[in-house]
């Protein structure tokens, strides 16, 4: 697993005082970049050297999120298979679960606009981070 810490900022808030749906998954991205250096240590978006794609998300709000107090982001990999992966994602605030994600990648080549299969190497690295219920 992966662990980050959000700084909840006044930007995150909504009429109502509490954190907005589309923070959520700004959050939930931004924790995702230890994964994405597993393919791509020097994160260097240039498409020519990028090789991953994203064909699916979902987000569960379980819970209000405030301002002012830290959420933690946990970042597990739920599933890995030939070309694609699962990224399951939890937010947590006061020792709370508030939110869940799961975002689908595929590695993918953009010279050639094809899915690629993912090496054994990079597979065995994603499973060090399989999410264990």
């Amino acid at each position: 697993m992966f662990k980050s810490i959000i700084d909840v900022s006044s930007r995150d808030t909504d009429a109502l005082g509490h954190v907005n749906n589309t923070s959520l998954p700004l959050w939930f991205e931004t924790a995702r970049n230890p994964v994405y250096k597993i393919f791509n240590p020097g994160m260097d978006l240039n498409p020519k050297n990028w090789n991953l794609i994203m064909v699916h998300t979902e987000f569960d709000y379980i819970d209000q999120i405030f301002f002012g107090i830290e959420v933690e982001i946990r970042t597990y990999i739920e599933k890995v298979g030939t070309t694609s992966f699962t990224v399951y994602q939890e937010a947590w605030q006061m020792d709370k679960l508030r939110g869940t994600g799961r975002a689908i990648l595929v590695e993918f080549d953009f010279n050639r606009q094809e899915t690629i299969e993912i090496s054994d190497n990079i597979k065995e690295e994603l499973k060090k981070h399989l999410y264990k219920k």
